[in-house]
């Protein structure tokens, strides 16, 4: 018989919202993405930041926000998309958060307007990325933010 491992309640959310995470960044990649996979990715998305919310610090809730409007570009929801993406950036501002996080959080707000035709602000967060990038310290997160920047069309 397996014995079924035990966890704390403080372990279960991170597992569980790292777990979904994943999910989540698996099925936005899946090829034939079908109806009930967008329903799957969208609860998992946000099952990941509440889980995140229960026990993180203010960089996972707000790389959660990131990726739940991640999330809502690849799925064309302008409107959820620029909700999450303005609360990354309110939570990186609220607590400190720079570097290349609050760079992500402009590219978020950035892409979400792309999808709802917004150039001018659009160009404005692309922008505003750019001139966070320069703070960066590691190149590879300085270099894969400016890669992510040119996949935006405003």
């Amino acid at each position: 018989m397996v014995e079924e491992k035990k966890y704390t309640e403080k372990e279960a959310h991170k597992k569980f919202a790292v777990d979904c995470f994943n999910l989540v960044w698996n099925l936005m990649d899946k090829k034939g993405r079908t109806r009930a996979d967008d329903d799957r990715m969208m609860h998992a998305g946000h099952a990941s930041r509440f889980h995140w919310g229960e026990i993180g610090t203010p960089v996972e809730l707000e790389r959660g926000e990131w990726q739940i409007s991640r999330m809502y570009t690849v799925l064309n929801k302008a409107q959820s998309a620029l909700y999450h993406a303005e609360r990354c950036l309110e939570i990186c501002k609220e607590n400190g958060i720079a570097d290349w996080d609050i760079a992500f959080a402009h590219e978020a707000i950035a892409r979400a307007h792309a999808i709802a035709g917004q150039k001018i602000e659009c160009k404005k967060n692309i922008e505003q990325a750019k001139k966070a990038a320069e703070k960066i310290r590691e190149k590879g997160d300085k270099d894969h933010l400016l890669n992510e920047l040119k996949t935006i069309n405003c």
